[in-house]
């Protein structure tokens, strides 16, 4: 018996081992040089010849906290986070709700629908969307004219070009998050339905006391990969603004690849990825921590 469980475990390691290989070349191994790298002035003559990177410690971390321009990416990305998030999950939520509701004939085809854009190719999005909201000739001022509503300057103006991209980034995904809600829902019992039915509850308490107390492990799961993708947002504000006007939409990604590959600080810029890293960690924990005080 021993020998047969010995060549089903090195059986399975054989299995298991070009999986762990790829992992290890191309995620593990890129961490480490990463954090490596944040200590050194590594920089573009030290691309030509490595040794002429120097171990400077923790000065990158300490120019990158105290630089008001990191501080102000980080407040954009933060607003993203906080303002993007909930918007996300929430229209998620509202069309989840709408697909799998029983009146709804066509649930395939609305759910076809409400996912195209989540593969739409970002970019090609997001330079439709500069077009959109062009303050001359754009389809929203256009839409807001006929409100009487002064024409915006979306992309021009710092107090609208975060939301204009906050905007579009709920639409481009909420379709992902609206699948995994779906498969949440559907783990619902219907007879908490059917009772609640019989027993005179409307749709707005059948939703409020059973189906989000029934998602409650599903919207964590969906807060928590929403804030990691948001905090990571890069594509958007540098196709549509470059970070501007007035760095009004610079985050902390697109900060790293200017410093990185803009300027060649490339230890700069891995010290601001594991500055991030570090806060991604703790957004997580404390969603964790709140999750289980939430579902009870």
């Amino acid at each position: 018996m021993r020998g047969i469980e010995a060549r089903q475990s090195r059986a399975g390691w054989m299995f298991v081992l070009p999986a762990l290989a790829l992992i290890f070349v191309f995620f593990f191994l890129p961490v480490v040089v990463g954090f490596l790298l944040s200590f050194t002035d590594f920089d573009i003559y030290a691309i030509g010849d490595p040794r002429t990177a120097r171990l400077v410690g923790f000065a990158n971390y300490t120019s990158v906290l105290t630089d008001p321009s990191f501080w102000k990416a980080l407040g954009n990305t933060f607003y993203f986070v906080l303002v993007g998030g909930p918007a996300s999950v929430i229209v998620s939520l509202g069309a989840a709700l709408l697909v799998y509701a029983k009146r709804n004939r066509w649930p395939a085809f609305f759910r076809t629908v409400y996912f195209m854009p989540v593969v739409t190719t970002l970019v090609a999005v997001a330079i439709v969307w500069r077009y959109l909201d062009h303050p001359k000739y754009g389809l929203v001022n256009y839409a807001l004219s006929a409100l009487h509503i002064p024409p915006v300057d979306w992309l021009g103006d710092p107090r609208f070009s975060m939301p204009a991209i906050v905007i579009l980034s709920v639409w481009k995904n909420f379709g992902y998050n609206m699948l995994i809600l779906l498969a949440g829902l559907a783990n619902i019992s219907e007879d908490l339905y059917e009772a609640a039915h019989r027993d005179g509850g409307n749709a707005f308490q059948r939703v409020r006391a059973m189906t989000l107390p029934g998602l409650a492990p599903t919207l964590v799961f969906v807060f928590i990969i929403t804030m990691l993708g948001n905090f990571q947002i890069f594509a958007e504000p540098y196709v549509m603004t470059q970070g501007g006007p007035l760095k009004s939409t610079t985050t902390v990604v697109l900060a790293m690849y200017e410093e990185g590959f803009r300027w060649w600080h490339m230890g700069l810029s891995a010290a601001m990825a594991f500055v991030l890293f570090v806060i991604m960690l703790v957004g997580t924990w404390i969603q964790l921590r709140i999750a289980p005080a939430e579902r009870t």
